[in-house]
């Protein structure tokens, strides 16, 4: 029987869910990426040789899996076609792609709009990568959205333009910004239009009828569970929703469909941008880990910020997503650090508690409560089998296994895709 598999950032992203998406799509015929756009990336390291994905689905690399550009996506379809010209000239051009008719566009003035949002937000900005992806969604919602479906019908485009121009030029103009001519956007985007007219079509009747074949399909999105809209540290968080429970909507089909949820976690946690960090450190450790780990940001190159492992947050987004499996990623950069804490709880104005206050402020006053647990000198890097790793590497995973009631299944101790080991196998 064929498996849907959900792979979810279990914490403010960066959790290494490309490796592992990549390391799955062995396996699958399918990857489809649901949600978000060019404000995240994913790393991917194979053959010695490293690969940046920002839109594109991971499984490109593979010329026999279905890639999939989901509705649930905005979508800068010039970022777009840079990326497919930088993969043509590492070699990658032998792919299968199809993107949503129903993923919204990511225009030139919602770039514009993303500076002035964060402008305007003063001393409290929410350290969003500025590259449109928050206004396009208002305008989503606000319902003067472009889509990927208006590109390859002209009276259709024209339409959505004057409308949703009506509405941003003004907020623009009234800003001081520059605005924009419809006509020359008009014409920009129908040629763009025809470029990637082959691609585009129903995802939604596309990924249905390869589920009704019973094929292996492997669901990927943006950014960690801790940034959704929903459920995320608010208002420091992204501009949908990157859990399991959005996939059915953000891909068109049922949830009944989705077999397995699998959450990647670092060893350790990052976070890029404002926001509570409730296990942040800076000494130094976490620059150890920062150098080590090469914490800087795929997409925007900033350096991210340095925690130790959450128990609560992990917790929370088991909850929120119904995880059933657990991918611990870089475990390999903790190598030769002597103590290593575990968050286990919070200590909030004196009461101990494990879960995550919908309050801002409240969650900034929690102090985190930790465990210390002894680390390992030995290389990790080349272990293939569970059984091989340092006692003290075994106890710290059995103890996340323990406070966190789930099973770790895939363990990452090394950048590469072999550096991979496998405890039991989700497809």
């Amino acid at each position: 029987m064929g498996r849907r598999v959900v792979v979810i950032g279990s914490q403010w992203g960066d959790e290494g869910k490309g490796k592992i998406t990549d390391y799955l799509a062995e396996k699958a015929e399918v990857v489809v990426r649901t949600q978000g756009g060019n404000n995240a990336g994913h790393t991917i390291i194979f053959n010695n040789r490293k690969f940046a994905l920002h839109l594109i689905p991971s499984g490109i690399f593979n010329p026999n899996i279905i890639n999939i550009m989901a509705n649930g996506m905005v979508i800068n379809p010039v970022a777009l076609l840079e990326e497919l010209k930088v993969l043509c000239s590492q070699g990658i051009e032998d792919y299968k792609l199809f993107i949503s008719n129903r993923a919204h566009v990511v225009m030139p003035y919602h770039i514009d709009l993303d500076d002035l949002y964060e402008e305007l937000k003063k001393d409290h900005p929410v350290g969003t990568t500025k590259r449109g992806i928050g206004p396009a969604y208002m305008d989503k919602t606000a319902r003067i959205g472009i889509r990927i479906s208006d590109l390859i019908h002209p009276e259709s485009l024209y339409q959505r333009l004057e409308t949703s121009l009506n509405f941003n030029n003004m907020i623009l103009k009234a800003n001081n910004r520059r605005t924009y001519d419809i006509q020359e956007l008009y014409e920009e985007y129908l040629k763009i239009g025809e470029v990637i007219k082959s691609y585009v079509t129903d995802t939604s009747v596309l990924l249905n009828k390869l589920i009704d074949e019973d094929k292996n399909i492997l669901f990927e999105g943006a950014q960690g569970s801790m940034l959704c809209l929903d459920h995320g540290t608010y208002p420091y968080v992204t501009s949908s929703s990157p859990t399991a429970a959005s996939v059915p909507l953000n891909a068109g089909i049922s949830s009944e469909h989705i077999t397995d949820v699998i959450g990647v976690t670092k060893a350790y946690t990052t976070r890029v941008g404002e926001g509570v960090f409730p296990s942040e450190f800076e000494d130094e450790i976490a620059k150890q880990i920062r150098e080590v780990g090469k914490e800087y940001g795929t997409t925007t190159k900033r350096p991210r910020r340095i925690g130790w492992l959450d128990m609560v947050v992990l917790k929370h987004v088991k909850r929120i997503n119904g995880m059933k499996h657990l991918s611990v990623m870089l475990l390999d950069v903790l190598t030769g650090i002597k103590e290593i804490k575990i968050c286990v709880s919070y200590i909030l104005d004196g009461k101990e508690i494990d879960y995550i206050p919908a309050d801002y402020f409240e969650y900034q006053r929690c102090i985190p409560k930790y465990i210390t647990l002894p680390g390992w000198e030995e290389d990790i890097s080349k272990t293939q089998r569970f059984s091989d790793l340092p006692t003290n590497c075994k106890n710290y995973l059995n103890k996340i296994e323990e406070i966190l009631d789930i099973n770790v299944t895939i363990l990452s101790v090394g950048p590469d895709r072999l550096q991979t080991v496998t405890l039991k196998n989700i497809f």
